[in-house]
This record gives structure tokens, sequence and C-alpha cells, in this order.
């Protein structure tokens, strides 16, 4: 039904950066500029949504979660900022169990065969304050195909749950499941799927 990198996206994860932005944060809120360096998805609070025309009748919508990843990020040179995602295609949930399995199985992204979406930046543009574009490839289903993710920066600060130093982003693209082989039930389940990601990073010690 839909591609990512994922799911990404993500993907996709997914997230790219604002650099330069105040901190928001409930445990810091006035902590400066957002913090250089290493770090990793937090995959209780990122996550990847998809939604696809059904039948003409309504928009589906599904979820991919437990993704990993690392981001390694400068906030003075965004260009120098690197990202790459893995989102688990056992993780695909929709309101349906029957259609969860379905999605896995072999006339859809075939999970067993090809479990995991990458994306990987190639390219990061900051496009304002808050905002950039991040492209990049995405894998799926057997097949490497070049996206464009657009990113925006939602805060960073010291989360007062994990008190851990973290950065939040929020991106979204439109892919065509044709490009990567998924062609099952079109025009009827639509080419176009849009992707919605949640991105939350905590930065290593």
């Amino acid at each position: 039904m839909m591609k990512v990198s994922y799911p990404i996206v993500a993907t996709s994860l997914v997230m790219a950066l604002s650099w330069g932005m105040p901190a928001i944060a409930q445990t810091d809120p006035a902590s400066g500029q957002v913090s250089a360096g290493t770090y990793h998805v937090d995959p209780n609070h990122t996550q990847v949504v998809f939604s696809v025309l059904h039948l003409g009748f309504s928009h589906y919508t599904g979820l991919l979660s437990g993704i990993k990843g690392t981001m390694v990020l400068d906030p003075v040179e965004v260009k120098n900022t690197s990202l790459s995602i893995d989102v688990p295609l056992s993780s695909l949930l929709t309101t349906s169990s029957k259609l969860n399995d379905e999605l896995k199985g072999k006339e859809w992204f075939d999970a067993e065969k090809f479990p995991t979406a990458h994306f990987s930046a190639t390219k990061i543009v900051k496009t304002g304050k808050d905002s950039a574009s991040v492209e990049g490839a995405l894998t799926l289903h057997g097949v490497t195909k070049p996206e464009i993710l657009k990113v925006r920066f939602i805060g960073a600060g010291t989360s007062m749950m994990s008190k851990k130093y973290t950065a939040g982003f929020e991106a979204q693209t439109t892919i065509k499941r044709s490009d990567f082989g998924i062609k099952m039930f079109i025009p009827y389940v639509e080419d176009n799927v849009d992707l919605r990601i949640a991105g939350a990073f905590e930065k290593d010690n």
C-alpha cells in the first residue's frame, strides 16, 4: 500500500533539521540552540503514518513503528548533517488484523523477504527558520528510489521523562508505491501514498 523507509521515514523518517532554533522542552525551556552531536531514534516516540485513497471513498490510514536510526547533527552547517533510518515492516498496523497480514504478504510488502525499509539522506538544505528539505534514497520492497522529505523542527531540550537531551521533527512526503513494485489493486487503491513522520531523537552522552 505504501512505500517508506520507510519508511522514510522516514523517514522517516525520518527528519532533518532546523538549526540554530531555540530549544523547546518542558524541562529545558530556554536552553539556547539545538545541540550538535550524534543522536539515535527514540523508537517509543517515533512513528510513520501512511494514508492512501481507498476505492475512492476514504483515505485509509496505517502506522509503522519500532523505528531505528542515527542522526549526526551539525546545526551550523546543515549540509554536513547525516541521517539513516530503518523501519521494520513487521510493525505495520491498521484497524484490521486480516489486512495487517495481507499487507505484510507477498502481494504487497513481502515483509518476510524484505523486512526493512531504509532511508538514507544524501542532501539536506535549510528552507526556512524551522524547516529543511531532505533528499535521500529510500529502499523498499528491494527497490531503491530517490525521495524528498519536507521536514519541520518541533523542539529540543532535556526530556522531563527520560532526562535525555531530545530533538523532535516532523516530516512529510508523497511516494508512488508502483515505483517500488507494489502494484496490487491500482487504481482502486491509489498509487500515491502520503507519509507523515514524527521523529524523536535522543542525543548520545
